[in-house]
């Protein structure tokens, strides 16, 4: 599977750079960049991959999608006529944008949280996209100072509202210091060191220096989940990754990600993923398989 690099039009003047394409065709390659990058995606339907998640998404779609996650859209399911008023905005910022000392302060922290966690992909939900929309399109025209501000605010707006999801699995982009909290970003290190392995609840309350029952609560308060459970979707989402990236064989994911035998590995992924593994590399290569334009002046294979 091929990954393109995208220079994206951004240059050390510009806070951001906002595009904005009347009918969209979707003729890009899967690609990533070092930006961030905010997609609004109206009245189009199709299939979306961000990280390791493949869904379909709606006529108002919204994500937030941090650096070096590799992405594309398509408009496999859109209806006729209906691509007559389709519309992408693409807005994309610095990576070190708020490393500045000013916006390290309290005031900035929301946004800052919300951009760490963006490694994952942050779908936001319709009632969201119907206040964005509007105030995108309204930035296009905006410039200077009133431009960064109406930024600012927008993005104030999508990290204090909690109708967010995130999209692709903890093992596939994401940071140990996301996890909030030292304990368990030791812990998540010594699973991914060992995740071929099995990992008993037992040496993770070694590492956290908490009694078995202690860690086991406090890890589920952090996490919402289980240490078992957080186990097995790490695991599935670096099966995902290998699908998504290797040629390896079904079994060969499987106990290279620390299944001990295929018919578990099936039926975990399908818990989790709502599909088999061969269905979702059949899915994935679905949705690579249209053709895309080769006139990427932007773009080089990573």
């Amino acid at each position: 599977m091929k990954i393109y690099r995208e220079i994206t039009p951004l240059n050390n003047k510009d806070a951001f750079v906002l595009s904005n394409y009347d009918n969209p065709t979707f003729d890009y390659p899967l690609h990533n960049h070092k930006e961030y990058e905010l997609c609004l995606t109206l009245n189009c339907k199709g299939n979306r991959i961000v990280g390791d998640s493949v869904t379909k998404y709606s006529r108002k779609d919204l994500v937030l999608i941090g650096p070096y996650v590799y992405h594309r859209w398509d408009n496999s399911d859109m209806p006729e006529g209906l691509g007559k008023n389709s519309r992408t905005i693409v807005v994309q910022f610095d990576n070190e944008l708020f490393e500045s000392s000013l916006l390290q302060k309290e005031a900035f922290y929301p946004i800052k949280k919300m951009l760490l966690r963006s490694t994952r992909g942050i779908h936001f939900d319709e009632e969201i996209v119907d206040h964005v929309a509007d105030r995108l399109l309204k930035l296009e025209h905006m410039d200077g100072f009133q431009a960064i501000i109406e930024f600012l605010s927008l993005l104030n707006f999508l990290a204090t509202n909690s109708n967010q999801q995130l999209l692709t699995s903890t093992s596939f982009n994401a940071k140990p210091e996301e996890l909030g909290n030292k304990r368990i970003s030791d812990v998540y290190e010594f699973i991914m060191n060992n995740y071929t392995q099995r990992i008993k609840v037992t040496q993770a309350s070694e590492i956290a220096n908490m009694s078995e029952s202690a860690f086991s609560h406090f890890f589920k308060k952090c996490t919402k989940k289980s240490f078992t459970q957080f186990v097995v979707e790490l695991r599935i989402g670096l099966a995902c990754k290998l699908l998504m990236e290797t040629q390896d064989t079904i079994s060969q994911i499987c106990f290279n990600c620390g299944f001990n035998n295929i018919s578990n590995f099936n039926r975990l992924f399908k818990k989790y993923k709502k599909t088999t593994p061969l269905q979702y590399r059949q899915k994935v290569e679905m949705v690579l398989q249209k053709p895309h334009s080769t006139n990427f002046r932007y773009l080089h294979e990573s």
